[in-house]
């Protein structure tokens, strides 16, 4: 079995990319989602939302978690495709997928990515998975007999991948699609037979793949090959339900933000008090501008109306430890929980995430509101970084991570048939 295979693809009709393409499942809440296809005039009929979230054509107070919702999904999924809304391909593609957000380009590979390889950790994962959303995304794969949300990998540097989709991508895309928050989203189909095999050996010859985004998502599709393969009499390995949905970028294309923390509270700590407190681990110096960290060790706090940088002391920094030496480590284990006791970031409500796209302004809000005592801005975390934990087999801490741009539901979907 190959790291990889192309597949045939489900994909919006000539004309209809921009009706179908849809925000993440998982970035949206339901009410956003619902703004979005049932807002103004004419709505949005045909968007991906309908299914990738089809409570929003139910009750309100309907659970999401409802066997009505995986229902009404494939309902909203077949309908797009009697309609023909949604058409299949005829043979295996690949597909060059890019992501245009301002200066930044990425160009990666749509392909059917290898259970079996997933579940021997060739494609390496680097977080926890909760049961409820794995549960969530096993449902949906069974209702729909097909994956229509894309695992975020990355592959190790590869001049001839590069140099394949870089030539892919260089003609008139078969979709084209700015989305609302500005992020063009361009594909194209890669038809060629002797292109594919090349594509599909290049992977072949590489250790591994790392996952970034969709871990519950690439679980989901494990347990589902796992089902179907205890009913196959005579399973092969090259089902389609042994492989899973994903778009493949150059780790040195992607691009993680920071994942900056905002806390309720100083610990019944007055603030000369917890400043005395952090300078027992940190150099803290007041800051007139902003602080936007950039580099290892290195913090933004800031308390009402001001800003102070934050250095931590290097004999702190354990350097061959690949979690332990991570930003959001160090300030976990040297600030959040020896100063303000919050140890547990998955369950502590007195602490909440603010991903960076959202800027440090978001920041100032939350704090000057009165919303919160204090925030952390954070340097992002590295790509190398991830690759390093998930090599190890180990497991970054909760909200390590912030990519941007984020890809688009609904341009491409894996059927199962």
């Amino acid at each position: 079995m190959s790291l990889i295979k192309p597949f045939r693809g489900l994909r919006p009709a000539p004309g209809r990319a921009a009706d179908v393409a849809a925000p993440p499942y998982d970035v949206l809440s339901t009410d956003e989602a619902r703004l979005i296809v049932h807002g103004g005039v004419e709505g949005r009929p045909w968007s991906f939302l309908h299914i990738s979230k089809a409570e929003i054509d139910l009750s309100p107070d309907t659970d999401h978690y409802s066997p009505q919702v995986y229902v009404k999904s494939r309902e909203n999924f077949e309908r797009m495709i009697v309609e023909g809304v949604l058409r299949q391909d005829d043979t295996p593609c690949y597909y060059a997928y890019r992501l245009v957000m301002g200066e930044h380009v990425q160009t990666g590979l749509v392909a059917a990515a290898s259970v079996a390889d997933y579940d021997t950790n060739r494609i390496r994962k680097h977080e926890f998975t909760r049961p409820d959303k794995e549960d969530d995304r096993v449902h949906q794969i069974e209702a729909l007999n097909a994956q229509t949300g894309p695992v975020l990998l990355a592959h190790p540097d590869a001049p001839e991948v590069d140099a394949i989709l870089a030539q892919a991508a260089s003609g008139e895309p078969d979709a084209d699609v700015t989305a609302d928050d500005g992020i063009r989203h361009m594909l194209w189909v890669i038809r060629d037979a002797a292109v594919l095999q090349r594509l599909t050996l290049a992977f072949d010859a590489m250790p591994a793949l790392y996952i970034a985004d969709g871990h519950h998502r690439s679980a989901a599709a494990s347990r589902v090959a796992a089902a179907r393969n205890a009913k196959n009499s005579h399973p092969t390995g090259e089902e389609d339900y042994n492989y899973f949905l994903s778009v493949i970028f150059p780790h040195h294309q992607m691009r993680i933000m920071d994942y900056n923390r905002v806390v309720k509270d100083l610990n019944g700590l007055s603030t000369m008090g917890f400043l005395a407190r952090i300078a027992e681990r940190f150099t803290v110096a007041v800051s007139p501008p902003r602080v936007r960290p950039s580099k290892v060790g290195e913090y933004g706090l800031y308390l009402p109306r001001q800003w102070y940088r934050l250095s931590i002391r290097p004999h702190l920094i354990p350097v061959d430890d690949p979690v332990a030496r991570l930003d959001v480590s160090l300030l976990s284990e040297n600030l959040l929980g020896p100063v303000l006791d919050i140890k547990d970031l998955r369950r502590d409500k007195r602490i909440d995430f603010v991903g960076g796209i959202r800027g440090l302004g978001e920041l100032e809000r939350r704090v000057d509101s009165g919303d919160m005592a204090a925030a952390f801005a954070l340097h992002a975390t590295e790509m190398t970084d991830l690759m390093a934990v998930a090599d190890a087999g180990e497991v970054m801490p909760p909200k390590s991570t912030w990519f941007e741009p984020k890809l688009a539901d609904g341009l491409v979907s894996h059927m199962l048939d």
